[in-house]
């Protein structure tokens, strides 16, 4: 008998398909005093392939504000036929404004909620809010979300221009000294009016689009300002996340030569001397030519290695530019040089934790750069005219 009573106890909580709205991604903005909640909810039916019906739209967006986050989510069941399932999000967009204001309420929100998962993507609007990225279609990829997700990891893979980045990522990173992190930003490009209309996906050529750009900077919790597109792949650079990109180097003459970088190792030690900190950087590269636009002997090591010191000598002055910029204009340890010192040595770091935010802006890192050419093709000794 209490076998039978435990497993008739074991559905007490079950959900029904039919009556949740699967969440595929979740807007944050701020309206004057209120927090406002945007939905991406999934249409099962157009989804499916066997019942779309090219009349519908594949998504709907649902809007509410209120006096707290809480308040403006739990608003949203008085407009949603069904009751929101979050389980299923994948992307979260912070809206710029509410990024500025700084991001404790909704990172206290989401590690509350036990409906929620840790492994959804932040993202950042830029120049758009919440909602107008939200309210956007796409073409390919039937789900916004889903486009949005692939794009990121894409574009990370291949570029490395962006970074994933989920709420246990964010939570350690903002626990730092400086609370700072990077994540992600996304804008409209294009015609934004026209994002929300089903003609943006009935063009070959969509007039509204969503395109990720340089990563945001935060500190103290607070949303401060940019990387462009370049500053964010060398901050990859320096941060070991470059999975896959690309290199552009003057021929001796003239003409261009690219190539693909295929492998990029970061390594980041700190140092003390007298208590005086100091971090070195050597990253160590591979490349394989991918197109030349010159005329050049690559079967010759000369060629060769002089193609390896002008791609190290780039990539260090280039990263050295975006260093001082994270250092000196943004202040924000965004490598979080702190924890490699503290590491390095935490009795040293013990003693000059205080002073750490007078320390940082100056402090001395020194970079190194290895590129190692592996690959140069068949087309060894082509010549241009």
């Amino acid at each position: 008998m209490l076998s039978v009573l435990l497993f008739l106890g074991g559905c007490w909580n079950k959900r029904e398909l039919n009556e949740l709205a699967i969440v595929t991604a979740v807007g944050v903005d701020k309206s004057d005093e209120l927090f406002e909640i945007s939905v991406q909810i999934v249409s099962p039916s157009q989804v499916a392939s066997n019942k779309a019906s090219g009349i519908m739209v594949p998504v709907f967006t649902y809007h509410a504000k209120g006096k707290s986050l809480f308040d403006a989510i739990r608003k949203l069941t008085a407009l949603t036929p069904r009751k929101p399932y979050y389980a299923h999000a994948q992307i979260i967009i912070i809206g710029e404004e509410m990024a500025e204001e700084g991001m404790n309420s909704i990172l206290d929100l989401f590690q509350r909620d036990p409906e929620g998962r840790s492994d959804f993507n932040f993202i950042v609007s830029h120049d758009s809010t919440a909602q107008e990225i939200l309210s956007v279609l796409t073409p390919l990829e039937d789900v916004p979300a889903s486009k949005m997700f692939k794009s990121l990891k894409v574009s990370e893979a291949v570029l490395g221009t962006t970074e994933s980045v989920i709420l246990d990522d964010l939570i350690q990173s903002l626990g730092s000294i400086d609370h700072s992190a990077v994540l992600p930003s996304i804008h409209i490009y294009g015609d934004a009016d026209a994002g929300d209309f089903s003609s943006n996906i009935e063009k070959i050529d969509s007039p509204a689009q969503l395109k990720y750009g340089g990563l945001a900077i935060f500190k103290n919790y607070k949303l401060i300002g940019y990387l462009s597109e370049q500053e964010s792949r060398d901050y990859n650079f320096l941060n070991n996340n470059i999975k896959s990109t690309f290199e552009i180097i003057a021929c001796p003459e003239e003409g261009k030569i690219s190539t693909e970088i295929i492998n990029s190792s970061t390594k980041m030690t700190g140092h003390f001397q007298n208590d005086v900190p100091s971090i070195s950087i050597k990253l160590d590269i591979e490349q394989n030519v991918a197109e030349v636009s010159c005329s050049l002997d690559l079967t010759k090591s000369k060629t060769i290695d002089a193609l390896n010191k002008e791609t190290s000598k780039q990539i260090k002055e280039r990263l050295e530019r975006t260093l001082q910029t994270i250092q000196q204009t943004y202040q924000a340890d965004l490598l979080k040089f702190s924890n490699v010192l503290h590491r390095e040595d935490y009795r040293a770091w013990n003693r000059i934790k205080k002073n750490w935010q007078t320390l940082y802006p100056n402090l001395e890192v020194q970079i190194e750069v290895d590129v190692h050419t592996k690959g140069v093709g068949t087309a060894t000794k082509l010549k241009l005219d």
